[in-house]
């Protein structure tokens, strides 16, 4: 029998593109972060990202250490002797470092947008304003925007909470992603376009729920699929590339 099913996928988000994501989920204040949350939640994709056989990097664990230290010193006393001004908070180096990556990333996406802008030669010839909306209708053109892997996490993790618990050891012989690709596919044959959790909708344990998401993500590591998002938290779609084609927000 074969060892537990591993799968490696091109995944460039690091631990503090996840940190990011739950300070945005969560609607918080990047300069007072509360850092207990976070962590539970940090914590509890770590767990989820283990569970998937996911390999995760070093760099994950190290920063979940790095919280749990900061959460242990908030829990500590403050020096009543010490004047304020020289208390320092715990989260400082956190902040800056989340703030010089996201500064990074904001330029990062503006270089990869105007790269995109350039290549972008084919254009298609005006249409007056009645006829685009009839030709928008006729091929109904989405506007989405793309998804990282932390905001498939999310919407998964969504799920395994409302499935029963059930501890299953997962190796190739039950976990059939072979065959659940396979479904994927002709799904998307019969319909270019389908929502996130429509792929899960005869998946009624969480070891089924699992193995969909596997299949998923081979599926994206491979290019026969991608995903996309409405808007932030949104929903999210799976669409066959090769069937339809992927309009930018305005």
């Amino acid at each position: 029998m074969e060892d537990i099913y591993n799968i490696k996928i091109p995944v460039f988000e690091g631990p503090f593109d996840l940190l990011l994501h739950l300070i945005k989920e969560n609607k918080l204040d990047i300069y007072d972060i509360p850092i207990a949350l976070i962590t539970g939640q940090y914590l509890q994709y770590i767990e989820i990202m283990k569970e998937l056989n996911l390999e995760i990097a070093g760099e994950f664990l190290v920063t979940a250490a790095t919280l749990i230290h900061i959460k242990s010193r908030m829990l500590l006393p403050a020096d009543e002797e010490a004047p304020a001004e020289e208390q320092e908070d715990p989260r400082l180096e956190l902040v800056q470092r989340l703030l010089e990556y996201q500064a990074f990333k904001d330029a990062a996406l503006g270089l990869r947008e105007k790269e995109e802008e350039w290549m972008n030669i084919f254009r298609r010839e005006p249409v007056k304003e009645k006829e685009a909306e009839t030709e928008k209708e006729e091929e109904g053109e989405l506007y989405l925007f793309d998804v990282n892997l932390f905001d498939l996490l999310g919407a998964f993790k969504g799920m395994l909470d409302k499935a029963p618990p059930e501890v299953v050891e997962i190796t190739r012989e039950t976990l059939t992603v072979k065959d659940r690709i396979s479904l994927i596919m002709e799904m998307l044959e019969n319909q270019d376009t389908i929502r996130f959790e429509d792929l899960f909708k005869e998946d009624r344990t969480r070891p089924q729920l699992i193995v969909t998401f596997i299949a998923l993500l081979e599926l994206i590591r491979l290019g026969l699929v991608r995903v996309y998002q409405e808007k932030d938290f949104g929903n999210i779609w799976v669409i066959n590339p090769q069937k339809r084609e992927i309009q930018a927000p305005a």
